[in-house]
């Protein structure tokens, strides 16, 4: 254990316990804060919440995350896709509440979950998830994204809802993902570590140009804005809602085996073995209690962002000084309209270039563990396990039993450590050729 406190990873810019100087710590946060965002104020937006409060609840969930894993993880907390589905549902039938109390009970499956991890350990976690499966269920994390990166860069949203192509938005979603790049390579000093942030800038800027950008919701908001706190026994009447709970609930196990998987990412990243230390049960527990506050307060289920890890694996900037920024930037921008409906008027051609960049860092992260651990592909079992996991999870195989939906990372992680336990190490026709080889060397 004191060894572990000890390490320092001379590898990257800033490891976890480096703390910025003031002027690069308001710029590293904010880069996170942009990376983010699109995605954190869209959950909501889908399903008929308060941005404002997303927004919000991201940055206190992030904030107590930190805490409640002793500040050893740079992760960032944002709203969780896993429970648009149900949530809509629940809008058009119990309204908020239903869902406050679905998310709340999402956190304490959590809790559950990290109090059994406290009393049986996480030992087991090295049996189930060797790299075989965490290097495939990496990129997968990365990969299954690229779909969505492509439609907010070519895409553009009509009037009456549908979708069409668009070359402008291709055009600002490449030359985003290509300055960005620029930055990455040529640039020197404090500012080559924001070449996400002047991506987004020079994008936003160029969209600009091109008539791509909505200013009417930054004009019409105003400078002072305080969310539409939704809160139990204060600004409606408290009723259990079981169906709610029952149809939220459920859904966090699927999101622990992507959370789990986010874990897997940053330990390569940072070189540190984060179920060990701070362990499995603080990660979970710092997961789950961010959500019952988002519950609390009028947000969505909330979950570690793969954005975030995305602009760790680039900057190589670990800080969690960093994070704890954006999660305070986050608040604070929750209470300043203009600043949020400036942010909030990020085109997603932008956002899309950006996660061109981002999506595939992370799946190359997942290429490199496997690559590190010298995993052997002409050994059947790994590829056998290795071609289940990639296929399933980026083409998104989903699981859909009555109004649940398990998404296809969530089944090929279950499939990719069910076949790593089940499998023997060599296939019948690898056992025979070596033994046919073993009595030839022994006739000679």
């Amino acid at each position: 254990m004191a060894k572990e406190k000890e390490f320092h990873n001379d590898d990257v810019v800033l490891d976890i316990h480096d703390r910025p100087t003031l002027g690069h710590w308001i710029g590293l946060s904010i880069q996170h804060l942009f990376a983010m965002f699109g995605s954190t104020v869209l959950v909501p937006i889908l399903v008929g919440l308060n941005p404002g409060i997303a927004l919000f609840s991201s940055g206190v969930g992030t904030l107590i995350y930190i805490l409640i894993t002793k500040g050893k993880i740079p992760a960032y907390m944002g709203s969780s896709f896993s429970f648009i589905v149900p949530m809509v549902a629940l809008m058009k039938t119990t309204g908020y509440p239903g869902i406050a109390q679905g998310t709340v009970a999402v956190g304490l499956v959590y809790l559950t979950v990290a109090l059994i991890v406290t009393f049986v350990g996480s030992d087991w976690i090295n049996k189930i998830l060797p790299p075989i499966v965490v290097g495939p269920v990496v990129m997968v994390i990365g990969l299954s994204l690229a779909g969505t990166a492509a439609t907010d860069a070519t895409m553009r949203t009509l009037a009456s809802g549908k979708t069409t192509y668009d070359w402008r938005y291709f055009a600002v979603a490449l030359i985003t993902l290509l300055v960005t790049i620029g930055f990455n390579m040529y640039l020197k000093g404090f500012v080559s570590l924001i070449p996400i942030l002047l991506g987004i800038v020079v994008g936003y800027l160029v969209a600009t140009l091109m008539g791509i950008v909505d200013f009417s919701g930054v004009l019409a908001a105003p400078w002072f804005s305080l969310p539409k706190f939704q809160i139990p026994f204060v600004t409606y009447h408290f009723h259990f809602y079981w169906g709610a709970i029952l149809s939220l609930a459920p859904i966090a196990f699927v999101t622990m085996t992507e959370h789990t998987g986010h874990i897997m990412v940053l330990n390569k990243l940072t070189k540190r073995n984060f179920f060990v230390d701070p362990g499995l049960n603080h990660t979970l527990a710092g997961d789950g209690t961010a959500s019952i506050i988002a519950g609390l307060v009028g947000g969505p289920p909330v979950t570690s962002y793969g954005e975030n890890i995305g602009v760790l694996a680039i900057t190589k900037v670990h800080s969690v000084y960093v994070l704890a920024g954006a999660g305070m930037f986050a608040i604070i921008f929750s209470f300043i309209g203009k600043l949020s409906a400036l942010i909030q008027s990020i085109p997603s051609p932008v956002i899309g270039g950006i996660s061109f960049l981002l999506f595939g860092t992370i799946a190359s992260n997942g290429l490199r563990v496997l690559i590190d651990e010298k995993i052997d592909f002409n050994i059947k079992r790994n590829l056998m396990i290795a071609s289940s996991i990639l296929v399933i999870g980026i083409g998104n195989a989903y699981l859909q039993i009555g109004q649940y939906q398990f998404s296809g990372l969530a089944v090929a992680t279950v499939l990719g450590i069910a076949l790593n336990l089940v499998l023997p190490q060599k296939a019948a026709s690898e056992r025979e050729f070596e033994e046919n080889r073993s009595k030839k060397k022994n006739r000679i």
